[in-house]
């Protein structure tokens, strides 16, 4: 057995969902909630097949973030993965649906963070047991710090 890490590249205004699925119709079905999610968001989205052919299955409605999530599913290299590259949303308009996608098992992480993939490696393949989603915390936050958490989710929208 061998751990790894893979690093995920994906454009600083984009953000990355990874997660486990278990069908091949998961292509066309993550697809669906994509797009009608968020009408106006651009994605691509691929995952690895873990039988049969074990091809990438990918899809999406930006050839650039399609492109990206086809090499970020592939350096991973864990069958059933998936990874979603989104822009112009963000994860938490579509992450319920995705859940909600009958095939998918669970989601590892989704975040504008940098993001590695923590990979065993054994004689059958790979499996993916963890991410690490940014960096460690430095502190707690102090009044001045809360204060510009509200006032932040305010100015985007998600508070009043």
């Amino acid at each position: 057995m061998e751990l790894k890490t893979v690093k995920m590249e994906f454009p600083e205004e984009a953000n990355i969902i990874i997660g486990q699925t278990h069908f091949i119709k998961t292509a066309e079905d993550l697809y669906e909630v994509m797009v009608t999610a968020v009408p106006g968001a651009k994605f691509g989205l691929a995952f690895n097949e873990a039988s049969g052919p074990c091809l990438v299955r990918a899809e999406g409605n930006n050839p650039e973030l399609k492109n990206l999530a086809i090499k970020n599913v592939k350096a991973i290299g864990a069958g059933h993965v998936f990874v979603i590259i989104l822009k112009d949303a963000y994860p938490i308009n579509v992450l319920n649906a995705i859940k909600n996608c009958p095939e998918i098992c669970s989601i590892f992480c989704a975040t504008a963070n940098e993001v590695e993939v923590i990979i065993v490696e054994t004689d059958l393949g790979r499996g993916v047991l963890g991410v690490i989603d940014g960096n460690s915390p430095k502190g707690v936050e102090t009044d001045k710090d809360v204060q510009e958490r509200k006032e932040f989710l305010r100015m985007i929208g998600y508070k009043k």
